[in-house]
């Protein structure tokens, strides 16, 4: 369940919330993140889906028994940054191709898709931290809002 939730009363936007391992705890993730973006009047969507994402992955691949995850949500100028903590320092994500009728394997190229820029950030000992980058910006040039990262 959530442990502990925080937001600063600054301009700088500021959240962060420490999670049980469990599917419940990546439920309540993006639960919280929507709830979140709404209260400063920003767009849930793509973030909604990154966090929904990478709270997965924190559960099913990133789990240590007794040790929970973080989320952590902030923005910056006209960027939202979006980071999962979990305690699997271990095993680092990375985006495969996966066949058509696989029932998983497309978290991160979802991610992969919907955030302007992604990455793994090692450390403190034992975890490592997921993130996403979201412009809050209009897209002027192109209707549509990502970019694939050169996946294809």
């Amino acid at each position: 369940m959530i442990h502990e939730t925080h937001q600063l009363d600054s301009p700088l936007r500021n959240f962060h919330a420490q999670l049980s391992p469990t599917p419940r705890g990546a439920r309540l993730a993006r639960l919280l993140a929507t709830e979140q973006l709404r209260t400063w009047g920003l767009p849930a969507d793509p973030a909604a889906l990154i966090v929904a994402e990478l709270a997965a992955n924190a559960v099913t691949h990133g789990r240590a028994d007794g040790r929970d995850f973080r989320l952590l949500l902030y923005v910056v100028g006209d960027t939202l940054r979006i980071e999962v903590s979990d305690t699997r320092g271990d095993r680092t994500p990375c985006v495969e191709r996966v066949s058509p009728d696989s029932e998983s394997g497309r978290g991160l190229v979802l991610v992969d898709a919907l955030a302007a820029r992604w990455g793994v950030c090692e450390g403190p000992a034992s975890r490592k931290t997921v993130w996403a980058e979201v412009s809050l910006a209009p897209e002027l040039a192109s209707p549509c809002s990502g970019d694939t990262g050169g996946l294809f």
